[in-house]
């Protein structure tokens, strides 16, 4: 294990981000013209391949967190990451439905194991005071993603398969270095580990309004991340090559959202929601009605980008704070609301396209977004901060204990936790 600071963890985990979620989950939609015109695949059978990844994304989420303590964040990482070599390798070779199929389903466990993975070893490697942080900049990693395939379809929307592979040759990379560089954390404790609080009625109501926003965001935006490059290139009469700028114009605004999610933390959660929800309905609207210009549809790219990143951000960090001492759970419950909507949205939104078309398609989920936004009121507010703070510094030592117990340097000696310099540390940050 190598020892890393908080800047250097976030940007290692927005690194790994960047490929299980933005090469390996989203930029499929970038790659749909090409795939579908190759392997004569119609909109409604685009929609439910591209749900699989989301089913199996949730079901790889729900034992995500077990995965991280029984396995070890290393672990977990690398299996993560051995699931996203195998699912990337297997598109550039699909000949059909089915092998693609398959190919997209193992891309989603790779997804829904690597973030739970991360923050395991986030309790380790970085100061609880900048949890939140750290998380909202590794979820910004998913732009990052999204930016590295926009040149692989400029240059190689013909040769989609070659692209995809270097994607697997990428999540290969990804693979080693998470050996590297995440601890080891295991399941085995000792007796002084204090047990995470059990989670109240208080929490649970929170944690189930977050989870419903967070599907109908999901189920939304599943329209503009399956059909938006095929929209332009239908009915915007553009070249396949084109639609890199659309995803381009996503990642450069998503970047934003790190920063958008952090602020919104600390600001006005409920507002900052109603303001992105109305963003990412606008860019649906925006993109279906005007596909054949480049400018627009790269400003609706824009628009997208920082709106879904900042919520994903937001809907992390709230995870976070609503489930204090239970990182690799709280931000599991937001991700697989996120991702059943996005389950649910991608074949309905293909059956709206085959019925009415497009533009009908695009307005439809807009609509649903406005009227999302507008209960953002009922955005969950986080628990008594006070509280928290209590809470988790009566787990802090505990926990710290258990980790300590398990991580070892590179000559097999145990190693050593300075409980007095971290107290010290925390009270200067406090300050």
């Amino acid at each position: 294990m190598k020892s890393v600071s908080s800047t250097g963890f976030a940007l290692f985990g927005a690194s790994l981000i960047a490929i299980s979620y933005g090469l390996a989950r989203f930029a499929f939609g970038l790659f749909v013209p090409p795939i579908r015109a190759e392997l004569s695949l119609t909109p409604d059978l685009i929609g439910i391949i591209g749900a699989l990844p989301l089913i199996s994304f949730v079901l790889a989420s729900l034992v995500a967190p077990f995965a991280a303590d029984r396995l070890g964040a290393r672990n977990t990482s690398v299996l993560s990451g051995g699931f996203g070599a195998v699912g990337l390798a297997l598109i550039s070779q699909a000949s059909g439905p089915l092998s693609l199929g398959v190919g997209v389903f193992a891309c989603g466990i790779c997804t829904g194991l690597m973030m739970p993975a991360l923050t395991a070893a986030m309790q380790v490697l970085v100061d609880r005071s900048v949890h939140g942080r750290v998380s909202s900049v590794m979820n910004a990693g998913t732009s990052i993603g999204v930016m590295i395939a926009v040149p692989t379809v400029l240059f190689m929307a013909g040769v989609w398969r070659y692209a995809y592979l270097s994607f697997a040759v990428l999540a290969i990379i990804g693979v080693f270095v998470a050996w590297y560089v995440i601890p080891s954390v295991s399941r085995v404790a000792p007796s002084n580990a204090a047990p995470p609080p059990s989670i109240s009625a208080l929490q649970w109501w929170r944690l189930l309004r977050l989870s419903l926003f967070a599907f109908v965001m999901g189920f939304v935006s599943a329209a503009y991340w399956i059909f938006a490059p095929d929209l332009v290139v239908s009915l915007g009469e553009l070249p396949p090559g084109q639609t890199g700028w659309l995803w381009l114009a996503v990642g450069i605004a998503g970047l934003g959202g790190a920063v958008v999610a952090d602020l919104a933390d600390r600001n006005n959660p409920p507002i900052t929601q109603a303001l992105m929800l109305m963003m990412l309905a606008a860019s649906l609207a925006l993109l279906a009605a005007s596909p054949g210009h480049v400018l627009l549809a790269a400003f609706s790219g824009l628009v997208f980008g920082l709106a879904y990143m900042s919520l994903t951000g937001l809907y992390l960090m709230t995870g976070i704070r609503l489930l204090p001492g239970r990182l690799s759970m709280g931000p599991v419950l937001p991700f697989m609301a996120v991702s059943l909507g996005q389950a649910a949205g991608s074949p309905i939104v293909g059956l709206l396209v085959n019925a009415f078309g497009y533009s009908e398609a695009f307005a439809i989920f807009s609509a649903i977004g406005i009227l999302a936004a507008l209960l953002s009121p009922l955005y969950p507010r986080y628990i008594d901060q006070e509280a928290v703070e209590e809470v988790a510094a009566e787990e802090v030592t505990g926990l710290q204990a258990a980790y300590n117990y398990q991580l070892q340097d590179e000559e097999g000696e145990p190693f050593t936790y300075d409980t007095e310099h971290a107290e010290t540390s925390r009270a200067e940050n406090q300050e």
